[in-house]
């Protein structure tokens, strides 16, 4: 952790620009067929930090998550992660955290975290839909039991963005806070892959940019209603590099 702060402070000076690398849905695999070592290696000469937008094991296994931490070894850079709905899968999320926390990502939850006068701010997020379709609190207490989780995740993006005290704040996510960058997945399943309740949040806070995965057939760019730029960095998602990772200026 240590060589990756001073790598950080070596290329940018307090104050200037920060070259952020995103990408989502990296879904490490037991099997460990591909490596993300590679990867790793040249964001940390093309970045000053790794920003990973959730579903970073495939299935949430522990073991998953060691080869992810084994893979980490090879970035210099700062990391910066949430989780994606893939890490929760069985049923191991704590044992997958710590994993990473001890690999030295900032794994955010709920939190903030500061680096190069760059304000991270990460939730997951949660399903619920877009605009006046959203999924409203009435009916089953099924029903309302998945709005009331949509709101748990909005509010608590809300408590950590009050925590903020940098000029520049990238939001962290791994569900699509806006309908824009989801565009391309079946209409079907739209709203499993988001809600504007998260856009509501994001938009009472001056936000410089927003993260997300999980639309791996989305589209790269959108805005909330009130003008905050949107990038959709799932890993099969085309990006202006030509690379799985998008690459951001802050």
């Amino acid at each position: 952790m240590a060589e990756r702060n001073k790598a950080a402070t070596a290329k940018v000076e307090n104050g200037g620009t920060v070259r952020i690398a995103a990408v989502g849905d990296l879904h490490v695999r037991e099997d460990a067929q591909a490596s993300c070592r590679d990867l790793f290696g040249e964001v940390s000469h093309e970045a000053d930090v790794l920003v990973l937008t959730g579903d970073l094991t495939n299935l949430g296994k522990p073991r998953e998550a060691e080869i992810l931490a084994e893979d980490l070894r090879a970035c210099a850079i700062p990391v910066v992660a949430v989780l994606g709905n893939h890490d929760y899968e069985s049923g191991a999320v704590e044992d997958v955290a710590h994993i990473l926390r001890q690999a030295g990502v900032h794994l955010l939850d709920g939190q903030t975290t500061e680096i190069k006068d760059v304000g991270f701010v990460g939730v997951k997020g949660f399903i619920g839909g877009f605009g006046s379709r959203m999924l409203g609190s009435f009916g089953e207490p099924a029903i309302k039991a998945m709005v009331a989780e949509s709101v748990s995740e909005s509010m608590r993006l809300e408590n950590a963005m009050r925590q903020v005290r940098t000029e520049r704040t990238l939001v962290v996510l791994h569900y699509a806070p806006v309908v824009e960058t989801v565009a391309g997945e079946p209409l079907e399943i739209f709203p499993f892959l988001g809600s504007s309740r998260l856009a509501e949040t994001i938009d009472r806070f001056k936000v410089s940019a927003v993260v997300h995965g999980h639309a791996h057939r989305g589209v790269y760019e959108g805005r909330t209603p009130g003008g905050a730029p949107v990038y959709n960095v799932a890993m099969h998602v085309a990006k202006p590099t030509g690379r799985p990772y998008a690459l951001l200026e802050i």
